[in-house]
């Protein structure tokens, strides 16, 4: 099972990123039902990566990049900045999922416009990170 996991948490992540957008999309159509169906979904999809990432890094470790030279300072650029951002994701996430579930709209919008950013720059970096270590 365990050769499957970063498989697993890069469609994890590629699917939350097409979710949160999704979600976005909806709100800005004023279909609030369906985006907090969808924007749940997302949430509960992160939450499922995040369990299959640390139960692969558990069995695993950490995986150390190969390649040398410029591609190598941008493999460590991306993880850098995706490393930091997502530790504040689950945080941010949080918070904003429940402001929203609790009508408090306008708490919400205001941490929402930061939340979904750093959400969906971590989600796609993810699969970046994914396809430069495992597929280059």
């Amino acid at each position: 099972m365990t050769p499957v996991l970063p498989t697993v948490n890069a469609v994890l992540n590629a699917t939350a990123a097409v979710l949160l957008v999704w979600g976005y999309t909806l709100i800005r159509r004023k279909r609030i039902q369906a985006h907090r169906k969808v924007m749940i979904t997302a949430f509960v999809t992160s939450c499922l990566f995040l369990v299959c990432y640390l139960v692969y890094h558990a069995q695993v470790g950490s995986v150390r990049f190969q390649k040398a030279g410029a591609i190598r300072t941008v493999y460590l650029s991306i993880l850098a900045t995706h490393t930091i951002l997502a530790a504040a994701v689950p945080v941010l996430a949080i918070i904003t999922l429940r402001r929203g579930l609790a009508a408090r709209y306008d708490k919400h919008r205001r941490l929402a416009r930061w939340t979904l950013p750093t959400w969906l720059y971590v989600s796609v970096t993810g699969v970046v990170v994914y396809v430069m270590l495992y597929h280059l």
